[in-house]
This record gives C-alpha cells, sequence and structure tokens, in this order.
C-alpha cells in the first residue's frame, strides 16, 4: 500500500497522541516514590558514607595506649588527587606531630606507596619493605589511615593482620579512619585461632620419603665435611 505525504503526516501525529495518552496513564498509576523528592540527585556515595558510619558506631573500639612502647611504621598509600601540592608532605607533619605526643612511642619510618588503590600485597614494595621490618622486630606497631590503603581483600587482611600477631612480640595495625585496632581485646580470639584441620585430625605417620629438616640436613652435612675434611 502506497500513502501520500499527508496521509504519512497523519499516521505519526496518530501515534504521537496515543504515545502520549500512554504515558499519561502510567503516570497517574499509584507510586511509593516520595514525589516530594524527585528532583534531587541521589548520591550513592553518600548513602554508603551513612551506611558505614552506622557499621562503625556498632564496633567496640580500642586504641594503641599511649603508655605503652611502640615503634611505630607509618604507612602512606599516596595519590594526590587533591588541590594541594604539599598534601604527602603535610600528612608526614601530621603523623610525625601526632606521634611525638607521647613519649612512649618511636617513630622509626615512613613507608609509602604511590596509587589510588591498593594492589595485591605482594606488589606493594614499600608494604612488603614494612612487614619486614615487622618481622625482624624493628616495628611493634604498623599505622595507617584507612583498610583500603592495605589491601580490598578481607581474606588477605585477616591473613597478615593473624600472621603479625603470632610474631614472638605482636604486632598490631591501627587503621585511623575506621578506628580499627587489630591487638584490641575484641579481636584477639580471631587473631590467635590457629585451628586449620577439623577436630579428630590423626597425623600421618613418618614417611621414608620425608624429607629431612633444614637443621638436621644442615648437621649431617657439617659431619661428612669433618669427616672427610671436605666435600667430594
Amino acid at each position: 500500500m502506497i500513502y501520500t505525504k499527508k496521509e504519512e503526516n497523519e499516521a505519526f501525529a496518530d501515534n504521537d497522541i496515543r504515545t502520549y495518552e500512554n504515558e499519561k496513564e502510567a503516570s497517574l498509576e499509584p507510586t511509593t516514590e516520595n514525589v516530594f523528592r524527585r528532583h534531587i540527585a541521589v548520591d550513592p556515595r553518600k548513602k554508603l558514607l551513612a551506611k558505614h558510619r552506622l557499621w562503625m558506631d556498632n564496633l567496640q573500639h580500642e586504641y594503641p595506649m599511649p603508655y605503652h612502647k611502640f615503634r611505630i611504621g607509618v604507612y602512606i598509600r599516596y595519590y594526590n588527587q587533591t588541590k594541594h601540592e604539599n598534601y604527602l608532605d603535610k600528612h608526614i607533619q601530621q603523623f610525625t606531630e601526632d606521634i611525638s605526643l607521647c613519649k612512649n612511642w618511636t617513630l622509626v619510618d615512613f613507608y609509602i606507596d604511590k596509587g589510588m588503590s591498593a594492589p595485591r600485597m605482594e606488589n606493594a614494595k614499600e608494604w612488603c619493605r614494612l612487614l619486614a621490618d615487622c618481622f625482624s622486630g624493628k616495628i611493634n606497631l604498623i599505622v595507617t589511615q584507612k583498610v583500603s590503603n592495605v589491601s580490598n581483600d578481607p581474606e588477605e587482611l585477616a591473613f597478615i593482620a593473624k600472621t603479625l600477631v603470632a610474631q614472638k612480640e605482636p604486632v598490631g595495625i591501627y587503621f585511623i579512619s575506621e578506628d580499627i585496632y587489630t591487638l584490641g581485646s575484641y579481636y584477639r580470639h580471631d587473631l590467635f585461632d590457629r585451628e586449620l584441620l577439623p577436630q579428630g585430625h590423626i597425623a600421618l605417620p613418618d614417611d621414608d620419603c620425608d624429607m629431612p629438616m633444614i637443621c638436621e640436613f644442615d648437621k649431617g652435612l657439617a659431619e661428612i665435611t669433618n669427616n672427610k675434611g671436605g666435600l667430594v
């Protein structure tokens, strides 16, 4: 069928009228929307922050005590998204001043990784250097601004917190923004939980294929060396 130009225009007009009427009917249907706030743009980040603050209020808060002797390593994840060119310098100055207020605290060093978000821990060079200083006994308290500076993986974060607290001299982490202290009394049970295998597990007997411990191997090597005057 062939339409004239006039018939095409009339068809388009009828279609526009039907569309308008359908939209009008839909607008009259009952709604649960707050019509008085329909012109206000919702900021999802603001709602998320509100929920986060509510969650924080439900936590039991503890923090490093000034009378305890701490050797502190400050971890900073630096991403200059602010208008201040010397933002990092101000951040360092603030930490230095805060720590100097407690005579029993010693600021050992600053560990600064660049980037907006934390990668896997093994890819953060300064974080790895900080952990090495913790394991060597140089540091017994890590202070950082927020959890996401260290890791966005809760399991990874829990693993490293348990590893640090299991040291001969326990090492704690204090996250300032969340006000979380991993040596707080409310974390002690979880951090010292060493259960890995199910209850009732029985260890397998020794096997001829079991490799000797390194210390035993070294001892045997020394005996061979002494008896033969050197290695063959």
